[in-house]
């Protein structure tokens, strides 16, 4: 008898559902940095709204009412157009993604516009990749609490939605830079030389930014990570990075002298 109720427990705790283990403080920021900034080609109508557009994790959506807020605010993206992650947040069910700036952001009008004389033309703003012009925001919605997750999982879920493994814009930009810069964007951190589009493909948007005039001269500091640990202040002056400087932060946001420069 007890060989029986052995063997029927057991049984029974084998058709248990395993729990699956809560997001770690690493994927967390694994997934902030792999996905922030990155680009991709919109795979159905993503329509403008004030509310996040909720996608199921088997890439269930629905489309009717997202057709309906498309004639209502217009398009964010048509299918066939690339649209770039702004922004991530992660919640305890849910991460939401900030897409072209979110509900007030987009392509500004001057971006892609061309001035010159004859036949030879020159972008007024240069170094952007071309993106659909409207924004938008979408929320991939957990059944449950959050569980561990890497950058390919979390793409694979946005399939029907975004096409993340086409030849993206980022990559066709990145053959253009130059090869330090290129190798730096790819490493995901911020060198003297780039400009503002190369590092926010490289580190993503700023926690802080902060703007002064020093000895008559306008610079802007850009300032990533929390404490306690690792900030990084990157200073432009005229759009181009000038200073790339790493501190440690404790707790109570004290900043501790400059971490070595690494050989």
């Amino acid at each position: 008898m007890p060989t029986a109720i052995l063997v029927a427990a057991t049984l029974l705790f084998a058709t248990l559902p395993v729990t699956a283990q809560a997001l770690t403080e690493q994927e967390r920021i694994d997934l902030i940095r792999g996905l922030t900034a990155e680009y991709a080609t919109a795979k159905t109508l993503l329509p403008r709204s004030k509310k996040a557009l909720t996608v199921d994790t088997d890439g269930h959506f629905d489309k009717r009412a997202w057709e309906q807020l498309a004639r209502e605010y217009g398009p964010a993206a048509r299918a066939g157009e690339l649209v770039q992650i702004t922004k991530l947040s992660l919640e305890d069910d849910r991460i939401e993604l900030e897409i072209n700036g979110g509900w007030k952001g987009g392509r500004k009008w001057y971006e892609g516009v061309q001035v010159g004389i004859g036949s030879r033309t020159t972008p007024v703003v240069s170094g952007s990749p071309l993106i659909a012009p409207g924004g938008t925001k979408l929320q991939l919605m957990f059944a449950k609490k959050m569980p561990g997750l890497k950058v390919a999982q979390v793409k694979e879920m946005l399939a029907g939605i975004l096409d993340f493994n086409m030849h993206s814009a980022s990559e066709q930009y990145l053959e253009t830079v130059p090869p330090e810069i290129k190798t730096a964007i790819e490493e995901k951190r911020a060198m003297e030389g780039m400009d503002k589009d190369q590092v926010l493909l490289a580190l993503g948007h700023p926690r802080n930014k902060v703007r002064e005039i020093k000895d008559g001269v306008e610079v802007e500091d850009w300032i990533y990570g929390v404490p306690p640990g690792r900030i990084i202040f990157v200073t432009f002056q005229n759009n181009k990075v000038i200073r790339v400087k790493e501190s440690y932060a404790e707790l109570g946001g004290e900043v501790a002298a400059p971490l070595p420069t690494p050989r």
